[in-house]
Parts: structure tokens; sequence; C-alpha cells
């Protein structure tokens, strides 16, 4: 049986940021109340990597780490991004680094970022990922 959801996580290899995201993730998890979700790994540095960044049509080139959520489609078999429930709205946990059109985060090298997506902000956009679900 496939999991219900797949997080996509972009990066680089090279990247440390982008190292912290996937151990970030990879240890939530393997939390039971994450159970129904998978992450798959898109380096952009690869022809792969890059043709599922461009697929997710949201996400800026320059805010990588991201990592968008998308539910298994029963009919088509194939992962579809979820859509933002909160679309074009501001989000006390993630601010700036949620993805305007689908559940995801970006990056946020501004300011008051500090570039770094933090466990609070990951669990925020997977228990959405539950609630829309």
């Amino acid at each position: 049986m496939s999991t219900q959801f797949r997080v996509l996580v972009f990066g680089k290899l090279s990247c440390k940021k982008c190292h912290v995201l996937n151990e970030r993730l990879d240890k939530l998890l393997k939390k039971p109340e994450w159970q129904q979700f998978e992450k798959a790994y898109c380096d952009v540095e690869t022809e792969d990597g890059m043709v599922a960044f461009c697929k997710s049509e949201c996400v800026n080139p320059s805010r990588i780490p991201a990592m968008m959520v998308a539910r298994l489609n029963a009919e088509t078999g194939r992962y579809d991004p979820l859509l933002n429930p909160q679309m074009g709205k501001t989000d006390a946990v993630c601010g700036k680094s949620k993805l305007y059109t689908y559940l995801g985060l970006q990056t946020d090298y501004g300011d008051d970022g500090g570039g770094v997506i933090t466990p609070k902000m990951i669990n925020s956009v997977l228990s959405e990922a539950l609630a829309v679900a």
C-alpha cells in the first residue's frame, strides 16, 4: 500500500541548509503521527530533479531548499500537489516561507528569515495537509 502523501524536497547535495531540511524531515517522518507521509528528494542539479522542480510551478529557484506536499490520487496512481488552503493569507508559523499556490515551504533568505525551515514550520504544513485531506 502506498502512502497517502509525498513530501517533495527540492535541494542540492552541496547545500548545508538542504541537508538540514532533509534531516529534520526524516526525523519527523519517523514519528507515528506522520506515517501517511513519505519523502522524495529532488536534486535540482540533476535532470530528474530539475524536471520535478519545474513541474512544481511555484518554488522560487533563489529560495531553495524547499518542500511541497502532494497527495496520492487513487484514480491515477500519481501524487498531485495539494493546493494551499490559505492562499494569499499570512501564516503566523511559516511567515514568508509558505508557498503561495501549493502547500509547502521555501527558504526565506530575508533579513528576519535566517534561511532555515524550522521543525515547527514543517509540522504546521504536514498538519495542514492532513486537515485538507
